[in-house]
């Protein structure tokens, strides 16, 4: 930290100094509102990728300027109005401007006033933003990388690092996102009806992968990605906060809060997991416990507010021998009734084995041994080999928690299986 009697030696120093200080600022401030501001320009381009541009070109004039101007009052603002100017005179000299200026004056003589706005309408950019860029029209991975990029505001490499892949390979993702936008003529628009409930299920599904990418990560050297996490949960902030009325909005968020809650118990302090029966409950953050049953009142009866009734449970439960797992060995029997899934299903055996014994649970695992979707998933032979150590069956539990850490991609994960294996006895033979 420079202090003044440092900046003071020379001149050239401090002015070196503000000029950093001046530039950390805009940066920080460009993060915080650049979603907004490209919402913002879109209405006005209607294509992405342009107002992605735009909003980069104000960043630029404020690295220019303020060093010399000082920052504004409204920092924010400046930089919103700045992209609205350059987006305002970018359209002005697109050739064909003038003649839909002249066609629309001449059309609204015939036209009668607009209808007040209906219930339905929402009127906001940044909720036109994320259901742009989350149509189904992209792939999920396409959606995830502009999502972060657009709303998140997260840089190309920093992109890169949480999904696990190179710079030039998410650059083109994110290119080639924008591109199939524009080419596909999407509008930058909040859909209404039976239309705004099916992309509505692809906005949460991108904010919910999001944040379990950053929960339990499938690959790399740690199980957590914190910043991802965050993303998710102010992206399922805002929505919520957006779409009062709509009840799998709140689920969500209330499902992201809770599972936030245990963050800082899940890992040692040597970045090793911690299982949920052995981690301290006091560490759990009790502010986001409270927002997520909050949260959770506003809720209704979909797969994320089913979700957010299983975190629930756990959270209330101040020890872990408190845990009601009987309501939630039927809260995963309403979610697979909700949404069939051999995951689920899984799930729902492990609560099984804690409310009516490990015996009945392996039934249920063994029946989803042959399920094409669990093929290769390192989950199944890790209940499995939880299940026979309860049982006794040592040598058979080893084994499966040995084919459990050959599937993950995670070192960690591979780390504790492997430790459980050893912890299960020795091998057959």
């Amino acid at each position: 930290m420079v202090t003044e009697r440092d900046a003071g030696a020379t001149g050239a120093p401090g002015a070196d100094t503000a000029g950093t200080d001046t530039a950390r600022t805009v940066e920080a401030v460009f993060r915080i509102e650049s979603a907004r501001i490209i919402a913002g320009v879109t209405r006005i381009v209607r294509d992405v990728g342009i107002a992605e541009e735009l909003a980069q070109d104000a960043l630029v004039a404020a690295l220019e300027q303020w060093p010399g101007s000082g920052v504004p009052d409204r920092p924010g603002a400046w930089l919103m109005a700045t992209a609205k100017h350059r987006a305002v005179d970018l359209v002005r000299r697109r050739e064909t401007y003038a003649r839909k200026l002249a066609e629309v004056g001449r059309a609204l003589e015939d036209v009668p006033p607009p209808e007040p706005a209906g219930p339905d309408d929402i009127d906001d950019d940044l909720l036109r933003l994320i259901f742009t860029v989350c149509h189904p029209v992209l792939s999920a991975e396409a959606r995830i990388a502009l999502t972060l990029r657009l709303l998140g505001g997260l840089t190309t490499a920093e992109i890169a690092r949480a999904v696990l892949s190179s710079e030039p390979t998410v650059a083109q993702r994110i290119v080639r996102a924008k591109r199939t936008l524009a080419q596909a003529g999407i509008p930058f628009e909040v859909p209404y009806g039976a239309e705004r409930a099916a992309r509505l299920s692809s906005v949460l599904e991108v904010i919910y992968l999001i944040f379990n990418e950053g929960y339990s990560a499938t690959a790399g050297d740690d199980l957590l990605r914190p910043a991802l996490c965050e993303d998710a949960l102010r992206l399922a902030r805002v929505l919520a906060a957006l779409m009062p009325g709509e009840p799998e909005a709140h689920g969500l968020a209330a499902l992201l809060e809770l599972q936030a809650s245990r963050t800082a118990a899940r890992t040692g302090p040597d970045g090793r997991p911690v299982l949920l029966a052995d981690q301290n409950r006091a560490r759990w953050d009790r502010l986001l416990i409270r927002r997520g049953l909050a949260a959770l009142l506003r809720a209704g009866t979909g797969p994320y507010s089913a979700q957010a009734a299983i975190a629930a449970c756990h959270a209330r439960a101040v020890r872990y021998e408190d845990t009601d797992w009987q309501t939630i060995a039927a809260l995963y029997a309403r979610l697979m009734a909700l949404t069939p899934s051999p995951v689920v299903e899984l799930n729902r055996a492990v609560a099984l084995s804690m409310a009516e014994g490990p015996a009945v649970a392996l039934e249920v695992v063994d029946a989803l041994a042959e399920e094409p979707a669990l093929r290769g998933y390192h989950l199944l032979p890790s209940v499995r080999g939880d299940l026979l150590a309860r049982l006794g069956r040592g040598a058979e539990a080893r084994a499966e928690f040995e084919r459990a850490a050959g599937l993950t991609r995670n070192e960690r994960e591979r780390e504790l299986l492997l430790a459980r294996a050893t912890e299960a006895g020795p091998t057959e033979g």
